[in-house]
This record gives C-alpha cells, sequence and structure tokens, in this order.
C-alpha cells in the first residue's frame, strides 16, 4: 500500500514527489526520483559529438531528416535526369522540414518578407511547376529563387567551409588532395 504522494514545485518547473512503498517488492522511490526522471526525459536531448551543447526537441530532429531525405531525393531526381515525381517528394519534404526545424510560423515570415517576396514567388513558383510536372523548368526557377532567398546565407556558409581546414583529420585530408599534381 502506497502512502498518498507530496510534491512541492520547484525553480525550472520540476515538481519534487515524495513517495514511499509499503510493499517490500517495489524499491523504495524518495526525493522525488520518479518525479524527476520523468521531467528529464521531456527534455530536449544534447546533439553527440558536438562541443557546445546544441539541444534540438524531437519535432526539430524529425525536421532534420525530412530536410536530409528532401534534399536527397531532389539531388537523385536531377541524377535521373529530372524525374518529376522524385523531384517534387524532395521538394514538399525539404519544406515540411523546414517547418518542423524552425516553426511554421517563422517558416511563413521567412518566406514572406517585404525584401524576399521576389525569392520566394520564383521558388514557390518553381514548386508549383515541378508538380505540375515540368521538372526542368521549374528547377531552374527553384535554383534562381533559392539563391535569390539565401542570398545572405551564403557567406556564413562559405566561412563555415573555410574553417573545415581546421579539423585535424580533414585538414591532412584537403592537403593530399591539393598535393595531388596530376592532370588525369
Amino acid at each position: 500500500m502506497a502512502r498518498p504522494r507530496r510534491c512541492r514545485a520547484r525553480a525550472g518547473g520540476l515538481m519534487i514527489c515524495r513517495m514511499t512503498w509499503g510493499l517490500k517488492a517495489f524499491p523504495r522511490v524518495t526525493a522525488g526520483e520518479a518525479c524527476a526522471s520523468a521531467a528529464a526525459l521531456a527534455r530536449p536531448h544534447p546533439s553527440p559529438g558536438t562541443g557546445k551543447m546544441v539541444s534540438l526537441t524531437d519535432f526539430q530532429r524529425i525536421g532534420v531528416g525530412l530536410v536530409g531525405f528532401g534534399l536527397f531525393f531532389i539531388l537523385f531526381g536531377m541524377l535521373l535526369y529530372f524525374d518529376s515525381v522524385l523531384l517534387a517528394f524532395g521538394n514538399i519534404l525539404f519544406l515540411s522540414g523546414l517547418v518542423f526545424i524552425i516553426g511554421f510560423r517563422r517558416t511563413f515570415t521567412f518566406f514572406f518578407q517585404r525584401p524576399k517576396l521576389k525569392g520566394t514567388s520564383f521558388f514557390l513558383g518553381g514548386v508549383l511547376i515541378v508538380l505540375m510536372r515540368w521538372p526542368l523548368l521549374g528547377m531552374l526557377l527553384e535554383a534562381y529563387g533559392f539563391i535569390t532567398l539565401f542570398r545572405s546565407f551564403f557567406p556564413v556558409a562559405f566561412g563555415f567551409l573555410g574553417t573545415l581546414g581546421n579539423i585535424p583529420l580533414l585538414s591532412k585530408l584537403l592537403q593530399k588532395l591539393g598535393d595531388t599534381s596530376s592532370m588525369v
């Protein structure tokens, strides 16, 4: 027979519950172990292998997967001579993954800012044309819209690619690739 639960709120919204079991078959649960472990499971998990603690929620992890699969299907569709079904599927996955990562409201405000309306119209128009099974024209429009939309992000991306030379294994690989002087 269990004693009644007594819970009190603590900083950060964590509940501390004191509860002891009267039966010998069950271990004694005290000092809020049950509530603290349940609250720890609800928190976002840090990404493994990173120096900084970047926490992603489960929705953001799903979004990263959707964006990755979307880019894979887009590239695979281009490799297969602009297969319209793969390109359309990749576009849908990419856009839905973007919504999962940054949220619906932020995605909407990003695409429909006044200075980015031209890029948005080309990008979403290209997606619509790919869905109507004109993949080459749609991908050209999407590419122009993508470059127009993410123009301010390119210097950050190229700066990140420049820092890849500081990673020990990757810098050795880049040096070996740079040292080859064969013209083949």
